[in-house]
């Protein structure tokens, strides 16, 4: 089991920043994939960003030049930068979590967070 706590949501006005923050604690193993996913109203959830314990990363395109994702190993912390933030940035964002390591009890499951709230208004 894996447990996941975001933290950083909230408003902020067209062209603001925001910085995502998510724990991860229980059965982790030492290659995994964490990332964030979002849903917007009437919209299927969709990805945001992704980085293994590697630091590959994988971005939409749509933030490509605008969010950063990043992450701390030693505190099985993912961040995800936010800048420039758009209206249709609007969403609930979702910390994923999923282990890669072939064999482990949890290989290729995904764990979720339960999300944090970023409106885009002014």
């Amino acid at each position: 089991q894996v447990r996941l706590v975001e933290s950083g949501g909230g408003l902020v006005q067209p062209g603001g920043s925001l910085r995502l923050s998510c724990a991860a604690s229980g059965s982790i193993f030492s290659i995994n994939a964490m990332g964030w996913y979002r849903q917007a109203p009437g919209k299927q959830r969709e990805l945001v960003a992704t980085i293994t314990t590697s630091f590959t990363t994988n971005y939409a395109d749509s933030v490509i030049g605008r969010f950063t994702i990043s992450r701390d190993n030693a505190k099985n912390t993912v961040y995800l930068q936010m800048n420039s933030l758009k209206p249709e940035d609007t969403a609930v964002y979702y910390c994923n979590h999923r282990t890669l390591v072939p064999g482990a009890k949890y290989y290729g499951v995904d764990f979720w967070g339960k999300g944090t709230l970023i409106t885009v208004s002014s």
